[in-house]
């Protein structure tokens, strides 16, 4: 209990901070959105099609460098002492309020505006009625826009626990360090890689609504980061170095996993001849209609899900073992929601994605299945 204590408390925040803290997701978005808006890039044809016209999207796409100028101006008003740089840490349970409240109103009002899909309100409200919203002809794709803001303000979360823990330890944990550095990895590729995304099952298939909306402004940006919420005040256990080493290879195991197939499948939409690294493309098709099946996509049919799930664990993990020390039970199991979390979103999004198949592709995609057997994890499962 007194762990838990320590996890909700306010850190003696005054009625100003306190309002302060309620607005920065305010101001941080709205800030994010401007960079997004000012920083030039030309746009980019995505995979997915307009429903109305069937021309293809336009997208711009700009997110690693928002993100890179979100970072130095956090640096620099850290710098000038014009907002501390553990900020985010001291207004954290203010600005997660904040972020519910936000999510919430952005649902509500895209799922409010559009026409119903036919289907319950709740279930509209779930998954959205508008499937790639834009504004101005992909100037603004909602989409991109939701996953840019969740992206950024995670590494803003994670800078800001991490000068916390910096500042407030003599000898740092170097597992807590480790972990602010995995999900770093995460945000910077994702965004480098931003392109890519714009080939995934996210875009195609997903409608905007509350699932997406309050996931991305809400739950992206704050349980995320939920291994370092809970060991930010761990101390050194002084373990061996190589035990870093190991949860480093598992975590860039997984990524190898997950980035090499959505790369590879990338590369075969636009250039299918062209080989992916020494990975000759291999297909089945019906004459219409083509699947890949060699390099990571004979694997399993969802290899890229493995390689997040692995990463998940490999975060989990550091925090696990270079926390539980300090922080105690029960309070050191919540780490292990992150790679819960992502098991239960993947699983029943790779059964949505075999049903979105099997309606496109028909009677190849059986063939498909006896050709790739295994689910998600080769030889397993």
């Amino acid at each position: 209990m007194k762990d838990l204590a320590m996890l909700l408390k306010v850190d003696n925040l005054t009625p100003m901070q306190l309002i302060l803290g309620f607005l920065t997701p305010v101001i941080a978005y709205a800030g994010i959105t401007l960079l997004h808006i000012i920083i030039p890039v030309k746009k980019t044809i995505g995979y997915v099609k307009n429903e109305k016209t069937g021309e293809l999207l336009n997208y711009r796409i700009n997110g690693i460098f928002v993100l890179a100028a979100s970072v130095i101006i956090w640096f620099l008003l850290g710098f000038y002492k014009i907002v501390p740089y553990n900020w985010l840490y001291l207004v954290r349970w203010p600005s997660l309020i904040s972020a519910v409240v936000i999510g919430l109103i952005f649902s509500f009002i895209l799922v409010l505006k559009a026409p119903s899909t036919g289907k319950p309100f709740l279930a509209d409200f779930w998954f959205g009625r508008l499937i790639n919203p834009q504004v101005g002809n992909g100037f603004i794709d909602a989409k991109m826009w939701l996953y840019l803001i969740g992206a950024v303000m995670l590494q803003l979360h994670v800078l800001s626990f991490g000068a916390h823990h910096w500042q407030t330890h003599e000898v740092v944990n170097p597992g807590f360090i480790l972990g602010a550095a995995m999900s770093t990895w995460f945000c910077w590729e994702y965004l480098f890689f931003e392109r890519v995304h714009l080939y995934t099952y996210d875009i195609f298939a997903e409608r905007v609504g509350f699932k997406l909306g309050w996931g991305c402004l809400t739950f992206y940006p704050y349980f995320y980061a939920i291994t370092l919420w809970i060991t930010v005040d761990a101390g050194n256990p002084g373990l061996p170095f190589w035990l870093l080493i190991a949860f480093a290879l598992l975590f860039y195991v997984g990524w190898i996993f997950t980035r090499g197939a959505n790369l590879q499948k990338y590369y075969f939409k636009i250039a299918p001849e062209k080989k992916f690294i020494c990975i000759k493309p291999e297909v089945i098709t019906d004459g219409k209609r083509t699947l890949l099946v060699s390099g990571y996509w004979g694997m399993s049919r969802h290899i890229n899900y493995l390689g997040e799930i692995v990463q998940a664990v490999a975060i989990a993990l550091v925090a696990f073992v270079y926390g539980a020390g300090s922080i105690g039970y029960p309070l050191i199991l919540f780490v292990w929601l992150y790679p819960v979390y992502y098991f239960g979103l993947l699983l029943t999004r790779a059964v949505d994605d075999g049903v979105i198949c099997k309606a496109k592709y028909g009677d190849l995609w059986d063939v498909y299945k006896k050709r790739v057997k295994w689910f998600v994890i080769p030889g397993i499962f």
